[in-house]
């Protein structure tokens, strides 16, 4: 104990000095404008770099301008990087692709994908096309389009189902999309891989009326859940068939990640109190054992015992999920230190040392990830403090200076050398310029879909646009289990008023109050309407704990396998776990209240902002 406070001192210590850094000048309103339209720039130089030298393969190799094929040979960083298109108002690029995607694509190929990776970039490339491409509301509608895209993205998730055939719910980690599931695929799979999945399948399940998708994927992430550790912390790797945990680490970074991201997210999005009561549990756990002001660091799940003392580059969302959750104060500090890595270096490597403050060895590399500048586009947007305008311009520098090459932008294989390699990822297309060109618009007056569109807007994991309209945010709706798109035959039970106004009914902010005692307390006076079978372990009569996944699944194994698990090691209380974003912030209008219990139901007929 003694060893792990000194530890921390030092960690402490040493992250207010990387912190304490002078700030560059203030960007200007017209400075601004130049640097949108500097990233708008670097957009399409990427851009055209993969039209020209790499389509229809999936990735630009930007050094020697040419292409290769790295996910499963379907033009993916043109399927990347369609909303990115729509986002800068470019209707007739987006016209071109969307046709083109259209005639062209096939998913009836012998090829074996990721399941997460082909979710996450193709399925919600695909939704993301569509929904705009389908809707007068959104100004990039296309007359002559049919629908080609929906039929293209129903094809592919079907040819996805197949992984998700396993005892636990959870999926394997790859599935051939001609085949299904070979007999010799490996039954470990991440977390972030089997519980990342919900927003895109369940999209496709309320656009089509086919509820199938959001099932299967929800019931991963219950699996997942309900084989958390005591202390409500989840590991980076689990066996499907088995539910055993292969790797115990707990982060939320690598293998973690977008586990706590689509936990909120599907929330918001769908208005599904069950993601919100585990998002809590789950956030909670991760303030107090995995935070230590301003870092986060890497724990044994049963434990609590240090583990890892670094920065992963993953972790770098963090900071923009707790904006979305209201928890702006922590998430100001933990962006001041993940910046601090960035100015060191130019960029943030893939780990660096809290205990030596250094590069971690082997994760030296920066392969164009947003993280960072999504976090920074989110806390701008919550403050309105110019230091997030600074950081951008600093992360645009960086990217012109030494990731821009002949045809795109490279792969820094080594921070400290700047030394560039020959690949340029389609998230680069799809989140890096995106974010970087949302932040510099919205300070110089935004002027686009997400800003000024119909619709309240939710990014996925891939930076994909999923609009919060009343057909896929149906706030009121209880019907199979809580927030299931219910095919008509069951919709005679619970009515919904689409009507309303689709800001009224899109709009959300989290609830006040202690995740422990006033969420539980409200949802557990609902009477369940789940249905016996359609959820495994949600059926008529269980308690709220049972029903949202608070029962444990028995593990045969020893909880404790560190060899630091001498003693639970409380790493950093923190009370604070979903709550109102203070007066201040309120102005960046972005949650409203989306959790009503059954007596708020009866007293008023339409959602209302708390702004």
């Amino acid at each position: 104990m003694k060893q792990w406070n000194s530890m921390l001192f030092l960690i402490l210590i040493c992250s207010d000095v990387l912190i304490c850094k002078t700030l560059a000048d203030v960007v200007t309103p017209e400075e601004a404008k130049q640097l949108r339209d500097e990233v708008r720039e670097m957009f399409y130089h990427a851009f055209n770099g993969y039209m020209e030298h790499a389509f229809p393969l999936d990735e630009l190799k930007p050094l020697s301008c040419g292409g290769e094929d790295t996910i499963g040979s379907y033009a993916l960083t043109l399927i990347d990087s369609l909303d990115t298109l729509a986002l800068l108002g470019d209707k007739e690029r987006f016209t071109e692709s969307v046709e083109w995607i259209g005639k062209n694509l096939r998913f009836d190929i012998n090829k074996t994908v990721s399941v997460f990776e082909t979710t996450i970039r193709i399925l919600g490339g695909l939704l993301s096309a569509h929904l705009i491409a389908s809707d007068y509301a959104t100004g990039m509608r296309i007359p002559s389009y049919d629908d080609e895209l929906l039929n293209l993205a129903e094809d592919l998730a079907r040819r996805l189902l197949p992984a998700f055939d396993t005892p636990t719910g959870i999926p394997f980690g790859s599935v051939n999309l001609l085949y299904g599931v070979d007999e010799n695929e490996s039954k470990i799979t991440s977390t972030a891989g089997g519980g990342t999945l919900t927003l895109e399948f369940g999209v496709l399940s309320r656009i089509t009326n086919n509820p199938i998708y959001e099932q299967v994927t929800k019931n991963a992430v219950l699996g997942l859940w309900a084989r958390r550790s005591k202390i409500n912390l989840v590991g980076a790797h689990i066996d499907v068939f088995t539910g055993e945990w292969t790797q115990k680490d707990a982060g939320i970074g690598t293998s973690i990640d977008s586990f706590y991201e689509y936990l909120l997210k599907g929330f918001l999005l769908f208005g599904d109190e069950e993601y919100l009561f585990i998002f809590q549990e789950a956030y909670e756990a991760a303030m107090r054992y995995l935070y230590t002001d301003p870092w986060y660091v890497e724990v044994n799940m049963n434990s609590a015992a240090l583990v890892w003392p670094l920065f992963n580059s993953l972790q770098a969302f963090w900071p923009g999920l707790q904006v979305l959750a209201g928890d702006v104060d922590p998430a100001i500090r933990t962006h001041a230190a993940f910046f601090s890595v960035w100015k060191r270096y130019g960029f943030t490597p893939e780990g660096f040392n809290l205990a030596t403050l250094s590069v971690q060895h082997g994760q030296k590399s920066y392969p164009l990830r947003p993280e960072l500048i999504e976090s920074t586009y989110w806390l701008y947007k919550a403050t309105r403090n110019a230091r997030y305008l600074d950081a951008g311009r600093d992360m645009v520098t960086s990217l012109q200076y030494a990731a821009r090459c002949t045809c795109g932008y490279c792969h820094i294989s080594d921070v400290e050398f700047h030394k560039q390699e020959d690949h340029m990822e389609s998230f680069f297309l799809a989140e890096t310029v995106k974010y970087l060109w949302l932040l510099f618009d919205l300070a110089a007056g935004p002027d686009n879909l997400v800003e000024n569109g119909p619709y309240k807007y939710i990014f996925s994991t891939e930076g994909h646009l999923l609009p919060a309209t009343p057909q896929i945010s149906l706030v009121h709706e209880h019907c199979s289990y809580f927030g299931a798109y219910c095919p008509s035959s069951r919709q005679a039970t619970h009515t919904t008023n689409t009507s309303m106004d689709s800001r009224e009914i899109n709009d959300s902010r989290l609830c006040r109050g202690s995740v422990s005692t006033n969420l539980a307390s409200d949802l557990s006076s609902q009477k369940s309407n789940s249905v016996s079978g359609l959820i495994k372990g949600v059926c008529p009569g269980l308690t709220h704990g049972q029903k949202f996944g608070i029962s444990y699944v028995a593990s045969s194994t020893h909880e404790d396998e560190s060899s630091n698990e001498g003693e639970t090691v409380t790493v950093q209380s923190h009370q604070v776990a979903v709550v109102d974003p203070p007066t201040e912030y309120s102005s960046a209008g972005l949650l409203n209240d989306h959790v009503n219990d059954k007596s708020r139901r009866k007293e008023e007929s339409e959602s209302h902002p708390l702004n």
